[in-house]
Formats: C-alpha cells, sequence, structure tokens
C-alpha cells in the first residue's frame, strides 16, 4: 500500500502520452516549423550526403582528382585561349587585349634567350677581337630590348586608356612587357593572332 512505484510504472503513462501525441492528427493549416524544400534542392542534399567521404584517405583521394582535373581544364585553356578556365592572372578582356597587343608585334626582347646563348659562346672563346664584340653585343642588345620595352609600354598604356577607360588596368603594362620575354612559340596562353595582325 504505501511501497514506491516501480521505475517500469513511471515511464508506461509518458510512453501512453506520447503515442497518443502522435496519433492524433496535424491540423493541416498549421505550419510545421520548416519550409518544405524544393525537389532539386532535396535531391541535392541526398547526393551530397551520399557522395561525402567517410574517411580521411578517401577525401584526400577526391581531392586529388579534383586538382588534377581542374589542372588539365587550365592546360587546354592555356593552349585554345578558353577563358572560362584560365588562371586569375589571364583572366579578363584587358588582359587578353594586352595579351594580342603584344603578339601582334615583332618584339626584341622575346629573342633576348637565343642572342644570349651566342654572345656567350663568342666570349668563351680566348680571342681578343671576338671577345669584345661579344661585349658590344650584350651592351647593343641590352639598349635595344629597353629602348623597344619603353615605346611598347607607352603605347600599350595609350591604347588600354582609350579601349578601357573604367576597366581596373593594374598589372596590365607589366604583364605584356613580361610577355616579351618569352618566345613566341613558348608563350602561353597560346598567341591568339598572327604578326602584323591589329588586336
Amino acid at each position: 500500500m504505501f511501497r514506491s512505484r516501480s521505475s517500469k510504472d513511471e515511464k508506461a503513462p509518458t510512453g501512453k502520452v506520447m503515442a497518443d501525441l502522435s496519433k492524433q492528427p496535424r491540423d493541416p493549416q498549421s505550419p510545421k516549423g520548416r519550409p518544405t524544400p524544393k525537389r532539386s534542392e532535396a535531391q541535392t542534399q541526398r547526393r551530397r550526403a551520399s557522395s561525402t567521404p567517410t574517411d580521411r584517405k578517401e577525401a584526400m583521394k577526391r581531392q586529388r582528382e579534383a586538382r588534377r582535373a581542374d589542372l588539365a581544364k587550365q592546360r587546354e585553356a592555356l593552349a585554345t585561349g578558353d577563358e572560362r578556365y584560365l588562371p586569375p592572372r589571364d583572366k579578363g578582356p584587358v588582359r587578353r587585349f594586352v595579351r594580342d597587343f603584344v603578339d601582334s608585334r615583332f618584339c626584341i626582347a622575346e629573342y633576348f634567350l637565343p642572342l644570349a646563348v651566342i654572345i656567350l659562346i663568342l666570349s668563351v672563346i680566348q680571342i681578343q677581337n671576338i671577345q669584345n664584340i661579344s661585349l658590344l653585343l650584350w651592351l647593343g642588345v641590352i639598349v635595344l630590348i629597353v629602348v623597344d620595352s619603353i615605346g611598347l609600354a607607352f603605347r600599350l598604356k595609350k591604347q588600354l586608356r582609350e579601349r578601357f577607360p573604367d576597366a581596373p588596368k593594374r598589372g596590365a603594362v607589366a604583364y605584356g612587357l613580361m610577355r616579351t620575354l618569352q618566345m613566341r612559340r613558348l608563350r602561353l596562353p597560346k598567341p591568339q593572332v598572327k604578326r602584323g595582325e591589329r588586336p
């Protein structure tokens, strides 16, 4: 009569109340507390949940594969000039114009490496006259490259001001001058215009 009720007796009514509440029909007009997701969103969430890697090794493997795919797209874009997959430093209409402007012209700077090799070979020969000639060639090549680069920089700045008055042009001229130092066939992204063809 005075003994304490067992834990089973205490839990039973609570279970009954929960069961009764779940059986009660919900008023269709009452809000359910969250918006119904669209079918596309629900499918995306399910796919994401199923494709989430369970262990660290699998996650690293997927990251490597994604990076490899991105690099392959980038390499292809550098060869074809596809703007979508180019690296950030090569993207945009300003950079494209700079590339076309440089590629359409003959620049002395692009022959710097072959000329440097020839001059080095001449300077190694132990004949005084040939060594003097190689020294003069060094000076001549450097002066020509500097003069050509200054002229190109002025013309490029003028064209950029005319064509892209409101676009950000920071670093565009330096980008063009760096491109002149590369031999035409080794430039990336590949040249899209022929010599003499104005952009």
